[in-house]
């Protein structure tokens, strides 16, 4: 696991060597176990490590090839490397290294593009053919490593890392905002497109590669090599048989993903997802250490009562026999981790993420190596109140518009012109409805049941709120200098939950014809075992029958409460400044009518309190020459987590 960035000079220009190393520089957070260049005339990458596997100097980057034709730049961890490196060696290839590095370099120099299909895992990396001067840049399937790089169509310098960070310190590139790409995250809390908050920067989509060549003439052309697939073709006789199947690829999914040679550790969060990940894991490693972020619950009310779920990891940890870790969250620590957290985020994505960060330098002091339960919802159906919202259709189109409608997280879409009002001119063609449908990998001709549309949904979410979930995971793990890995993300397991029947999901699809959506959803609210529904089963042989009922909780804060509580005044200081940086783009009258109807109590709004938050935090770090004077106020916290308080249970 580690950080690589690098440059590309298409017109043949010679690569700077310092403008390297301060482009590596910028991501020693990533890697702080050391460092590596290359450079060969108009090519250079750089490389931070975090050592995981082969901690010897073998296991070095950027790592070149015996014969010196291929030189890769690479970030993540090839859960089938031995495999892979075991059939190489059938055909002569001699190794000098026990890392996945090594593997992942002769595997291309062997087979090329064709090599990605067969790697399971997480990655990004650049790889150079020196003897063609072309430059592969390839992310993993589903998108846990980033891989951001400058337009190649506008400048012959193409610059690129494991962070937008390290395309800034190169000083080419001056930061300004992809108006646009606002107008989508203010829309839907989330970019769908490959671009980012940073005009003329692009994160290569996950499941794609990438070959850039000296012909500056040459046109840039995106190659994806793999894609989710929500087809039902198991081949399984009953739910008996793929019950059975479902156990074994789990087993076989965290047991791959427990190779390190160094200490690994699990977040505990109180869920089945965890839980099971860490049943699973705790069997192989006694005195397993587990992590755990819970909330102050005093000035909570409502369904927010239930957010802190300390009580229901703990009950785990005994059970399990891990090692416990506990920290407790209040109102006030939002405020003091913002600032520093946004550096490392530098586009926001979904959800609250600050107790993410937390949790991340809670693991980090323990461990170099975290396993985590992202993946299972997305893949199994954990959030039937969204399916259900949309599984009776007239035809794709009809559908398009339903769904659209629901994922405006935020704002309505007729409310984003006054939103935008001082920027409006230079956003309005954008057509968000066709972004929204450019998600789906192919016009669809014709969907004939509930199940077809809870399909799709399934794809939808797989490929942008999964993907969001992802890149938040990555960044503030690796702010931490702490590899979070992600079992339910093996290709295996992938394969199968794509392919399992809806019906092995959700409870109520076969009464869809006699209920319509909105009672779906209610009765959903008051059953505790729809969504998931295969995996309960399975996942109760390792966890507590209780946990497998309970109702899905996500990992947020209380913060409804805390924006019109404990942080009012916080949130009015930052936000309601009519100097405040985000009223560059911003109309100020309509921010203030939503955050006050989220503080006088008439409406929740604490997606959109967070969003604007992050934003005006992002252009304080991004955009300085309009940093408010209120900005001097808010001073940024160690980054090693000093002054945190944990409990060892």
């Amino acid at each position: 696991m580690c950080g690589l960035t690098g440059i590309f000079q298409r017109n043949g220009q010679p690569a700077s060597q310092e403008a390297l190393a301060r482009m590596t520089a910028a991501l020693t957070h990533r890697g702080p176990d050391g460092e590596g260049y290359y450079v060969k005339g108009a090519v250079g990458l750089g490389h931070r490590r975090l050592a995981i596997i082969d901690l010897s100097d073998a296991g070095r980057q950027p790592m070149e090839t015996p014969d010196g034709r291929y030189v890769i730049s690479y970030n993540g961890e090839l859960y089938n490397y031995r495999e892979l490196k075991h059939e190489l060696a059938r055909g002569g290839i001699e190794f000098q290294s026990h890392c996945d590095t090594e593997v992942v370099l002769q595997a291309w120099a062997q087979w090329g593009p064709e090599a990605l299909k067969r790697f399971n895992g997480m990655f990004a990396f650049a790889l150079l053919d020196t003897k063609t001067n072309t430059l592969t840049l390839a992310r993993d399937r589903y998108g846990i490593k980033p891989l951001y790089l400058s337009d190649p169509n506008t400048h012959p310098t193409v610059l690129f890392g494991s962070e937008i960070k390290a395309i800034l310190a190169h000083g080419q590139y001056t930061p300004s905002l992809n108006k646009a790409a606002l107008l989508e995250y203010f829309s839907f809390q989330n970019l769908f497109n490959p671009q980012s908050l940073f005009e003329g920067v692009m994160m290569l989509p996950a499941g794609c590669y990438t070959t850039l060549s000296m012909d500056t003439d040459a046109p840039f052309t995106i190659n994806r090599y793999w894609d989710f697939a929500f087809e039902e073709e198991l081949p399984f006789a009953s739910e008996a048989e793929a019950l059975e199947e479902l156990d074994r690829l789990f087993q076989q999914a965290v047991d791959r993903q427990l190779m390190s040679d160094v200490e690994l550790g699990s977040y505990l969060s109180g869920g089945m997802d965890s839980g099971s990940i860490t049943a699973l894991a705790a069997r192989q490693l006694p005195q397993m250490k587990t992590f755990t972020v819970g909330f102050d619950m005093h000035s909570a009310s409502g369904v927010e009562l239930t957010f802190d779920e300390r009580e229901k990891a703990e009950w785990m940890s005994y059970h399990f026999q891990t090692e416990q870790y506990e920290m407790v969250l209040k109102a006030g620590d939002m405020e003091r981790i913002l600032p520093h957290m946004i550096w490392h985020l530098e586009e926001p994505r979904v959800g609250q993420s600050y107790p993410n960060f937390y949790a991340a330098q809670l693991a980090s002091r323990f461990c170099k190596v975290v396993l985590s339960g992202a993946g299972g919802d997305e893949l199994f159906g954990g959030y039937p109140w969204r399916y259900y919202r949309a599984v009776v259709n007239d035809d794709f189109n009809h559908y398009i518009t339903k769904y659209f409608a629901f994922w405006q997280r935020m704002v309505p879409v007729d409310m984003l012109p006054k939103l935008f009002a001082p920027i409006w001119n230079d956003v309005r063609d954008v057509d968000l409805v066709e972004i929204f449908r450019s998600v789906f990998n192919q016009p669809v001709a014709s969907l004939d049941s509930p199940e077809a549309y809870v399909n799709q949904s399934l794809y939808f979410e797989a490929k942008t709120f999964l993907h969001g979930l992802l890149m938040v995971e990555d960044k503030l793990s690796m702010a931490c200098g702490l590899e979070s890995r992600v079992p339910f993300l093996d290709n295996d397991l992938v394969d199968f939950a794509c392919r399992l029947p809806v019906r092995y999901k959700l409870a109520h699809l076969d009464n869809i014809g006699v209920l319509n959506e909105n009672e779906a959803i209610s009765k959903h609210h008051r059953q505790t075992k729809d969504g998931k529904l295969l995996l309960r089963k399975a996942m109760s042989r390792y966890i507590p029958k209780e946990v497998t009922e309970w109702n899905k909780q996500g990992f947020s804060a209380p913060d409804a409460s805390w924006f019109k509580g404990d942080s009012i005044d916080y949130v009015r200081r930052v936000l309601l400044d009519e100097s405040a940086s985000l009223y560059h783009f911003l109309d100020y009258k309509t921010v203030r009518s939503l955050i006050n109807d989220h503080l006088e109590g008439r409406q929740n709004r604490r997606l959109l309190i967070w969003s604007l938050l992050n934003f005006e935090y992002w252009c304080h770090h991004f955009l300085p020459s309009l940093k408010p004077s209120h900005a001097g106020t808010y001073t940024e916290p160690a980054a090693n987590g000093e002054g945190l308080v944990y409990a060892c249970r």
